[in-house]
């Protein structure tokens, strides 16, 4: 007879297939379609190129017992230095909070969007003060695409943030804000983390949707999951954007001293030098469920109903313990692996059923979700 086990203390085989994803995630190799709405999508030549001259450059060493030597002196030395402040700079949540560029606004914006009769003049000064967000806002109106957003598909450039929100309306800045905090946190101006940001992008945006649809079958308010879904990987977006920045600082300090030196063996030893993504993985897998609420906690919201979904799926071990909300943004997070495992065709058809058994499934929500386009946001 097989032994169920559904919801209870979570398997290692259902440990091991989700670290497989954050491993694809963020050391596989393989390229990530474009997502729509795309950032920086010049960056993609740049990462391409990067990675064709960096991989020319290891190419080169390699053929010289010499240089070889000192390339794995270097580099070993180099990573070991990434890899300690990276270690380091996690033990303080202040710090990392601090370097991040998360405030107490942008998540006073997520909190307020919780509310069922949220006031739009309410939204507006706060949004004004993010310069980022007001600009990412005005640029999606004044996008060919988002005529239907405009009064009678009007062909007209929108200035004014004021005019642009009531354009949008309520119920799609409750799926752009957090949609556009999430982008904003992840490393977007990074050529060495750019397939790990469309990679984590992906999965962030696929989790949401199926959250949203879960939501609805369920015929639950889908704002609260969707958001959290999106907040779940707001620490992993953080933790990847302080390294790839503590990364480029060390290598380009140690760049300038091997310059001034000039001595090339070891310049082009660190040129050659990749991402520490392995580390970076194991700090990942470490420090980012806890951080999720940590950080929210540092910022004055320790009450609100996502800090609390946040620290439920840090801190309960067994599924059937989560609260409804935490349990969809949990299944919405294992359909997206499942589902991105499977693109990669890193998972059995057992595999799955474990997954999908552990998380307990019912057969409406896997024929609901197996319908859904995960390509965008019914908005977009």
């Amino acid at each position: 007879m097989a032994i169920s086990i559904a919801g209870g203390v979570r398997p290692g085989k259902v440990i091991e297939i989700e670290r497989r994803l954050y491993n694809q995630l963020i050391v596989g190799k393989h390229k990530a379609c474009a997502m729509p709405d795309e950032l920086n999508l010049e960056l993609e030549d740049n990462a391409n190129k990067l990675d064709i001259e960096r991989k020319a450059l290891k190419r080169r060493i390699e053929k010289q017992t010499n240089e070889n030597s000192v390339y794995l002196d270097v580099s070993a030395q180099l990573t070991n230095t990434v890899n300690c402040t990276i270690e380091n700079t996690l033990t303080y949540p202040q710090m990392i909070l601090d370097a991040s560029g998360s405030s107490e606004s942008q998540i006073l914006l997520l909190d307020l969007l919780l509310e069922p009769d949220v006031n739009i003049n309410r939204l507006r000064p706060i949004i004004e003060s993010i310069s980022w967000l007001s600009r990412d806002l005005i640029n999606l109106i004044n996008n060919p695409t988002s005529v239907h957003l405009r009064p009678n598909h009007a062909d007209v450039q929108v200035t004014d943030i004021k005019l642009g929100l009531n354009y949008i309306g309520i119920e799609n800045l409750r799926l752009l804000i957090p949609y556009f905090c999430l982008r904003h946190w992840l490393p977007s101006d990074n050529a060495n983390l750019f397939w790990v940001t469309r990679k984590l992008w992906r999965y962030s945006m696929i989790s949401a949707i199926a959250a949203q649809a879960l939501a609805k079958l369920q015929n639950k308010d889908p704002n609260l999951v969707y958001i959290c879904a999106l907040m779940y990987q707001f620490a992993s977006s953080i933790i990847l954007s302080q390294s790839g920045h503590i990364f480029d600082r060390i290598k380009g300090t140690w760049l300038s001293e091997a310059s001034h030196d000039r001595d090339k063996q070891v310049y082009d030893a660190i040129l050659a030098t990749d991402f520490p993504a392995q580390a970076v993985l194991e700090q990942v897998m470490q420090h980012s469920h806890c951080l999720n609420w940590q950080l929210l906690s540092l910022l004055k919201f320790d009450d609100s109903p996502i800090t609390q979904v946040l620290k439920e799926l840090d801190q309960n071990y067994h599924f059937t313990e989560l609260s409804v909300d935490a349990a969809m943004v949990a299944k919405a997070s294992c359909y997206a692996k499942v589902l991105l495992l499977e693109e990669q065709q890193q998972i059995d058809p057992q595999e799955k059923r474990i997954m999908f058994d552990y998380y307990q499934f019912s057969e409406q929500e896997l024929i609901r979700l197996k319908g859904q386009n995960f390509r965008k946001l019914d908005l977009l």
